[in-house]
């Protein structure tokens, strides 16, 4: 039965990508988009993918720190394919590629999952800070087109949005209602929680992902860390700016149009679907129309910016699993090997 859940929740996510997908394209002119993806000029593109790979690399070596002063000393190529494994993982099963990628870590260089895991949630904190700057520098540079861009959003929504808000007020109260109560039990029975072995588990489970969430706090070189930081979300912004020159409509778009692009594009990648589909390209489609370009045309740089990125990280993802896979059968060999040759002996 969980298994079907499982199942038919991340189908159901799938069928919301292929929806949106659908409704971004159902009122585009195809040869229009279709003209404007053979006058691509694919070098940018390829621009793009090395920046991508750069990206991923400093963002490996940053996780590679926060895990160091946890007592753990995974190598560089090991968090990078643990990385890359869970990206592709994303793509599959949304929000399921970081447990992976602290499995596969566990496995190569025995790393617990719980601090992996501690180590990760640190990564999102700090990546959306970075985002909050992001959009703090963008609201100052292009306020205009960014206000009437979320001020139409919700005009049109705001009846929904309302009720929702007064829903999720509820919500808020019923949730904390049911927090306190369960502290209090907890409180209540707190020595025979204690005795409890799932109870430790749990406790040695937290303490361990805490341990990993606070390593930060314990890094030798901070401005190292933090300058890796800098530059990923850096390769981020050019990434996205280096695809305008690869269209003749956006090749003339601004910096600022760069950070818009950037900011709205993260947004969209970061709603709980397969790869941000669907939901990446039409909130890029509608940014681009407040800088003039075309429907057609802003589809196809979403098309081109999201689709280069995504075969990116299939291709890195797939090749740093197999990697994995055979790694992992190696020390099996060797120790056979030494097996036999005691025997001889």
């Amino acid at each position: 039965m969980k298994k079907l859940l499982s199942f038919l929740k991340y189908a159901l996510l799938l069928g919301v990508s292929a929806f949106l997908m659908w409704y971004a394209l159902k009122e585009l002119d195809f040869q229009k988009m279709w003209d404007e993806l053979k006058n691509t000029n694919y070098s940018w593109i390829a621009v793009s993918l090395l920046m991508g790979v750069a990206a991923y690399i400093s963002r490996a070596y940053r996780w590679q720190m926060q895990i160091k002063p946890t007592g753990h000393s995974p190598s560089l190529l090991h968090t990078y394919r643990a990385m890359m494994i869970g990206y592709l993982a994303n793509l599959v099963l949304p929000r399921m590629g970081e447990v992976v990628r602290c499995s596969i870590l566990k496995r190569s260089d025995n790393v617990p999952v719980n601090t992996g895991f501690g180590t990760v949630i640190a990564e999102r904190f700090i990546d959306m800070i970075m985002l909050l700057l992001a959009v703090g520098i963008t609201f100052l540079v292009e306020f205009n087109r960014i206000r009437n861009f979320f001020l139409g959003l919700f005009t049109e929504k705001y009846t929904g949005m309302e009720q929702t808000i007064n829903s999720l007020y509820w919500v808020f109260w019923v949730l904390l209602g049911a927090a306190v109560v369960i502290l209090f039990i907890m409180l209540r029975y707190l020595n025979r929680l204690r005795k409890n072995a799932y109870f430790k588990k749990a406790v040695g489970f937290v303490k361990g992902m805490l341990q990993g969430v606070f390593s930060i706090t314990k890094l030798d070189k901070q401005a190292v860390f933090w300058g890796h930081t800098v530059f990923v979300w850096l390769m981020y912004y050019a990434m996205s700016v280096v695809v305008f020159f690869a269209m003749p409509a956006t090749s003339e778009l601004s910096w600022g149009a760069g950070l818009s692009v950037l900011v709205i594009g993260s947004l969209g990648m970061a709603a709980p679907v397969q790869g941000g589909i669907g939901v990446y390209h039409l909130l890029v489609q509608a940014t681009l129309l407040l800088y003039g370009v075309p429907k057609e045309a802003g589809m196809a740089y979403a098309l081109l910016a999201h689709t280069s990125q995504t075969l990116l990280v299939v291709v890195m993802g797939v090749l740093s699993f197999i990697a994995t896979m055979l790694q992992r059968t190696q020390p099996l060999v060797t120790q056979e090997q030494t097996s036999v040759h005691e025997l001889k002996r």
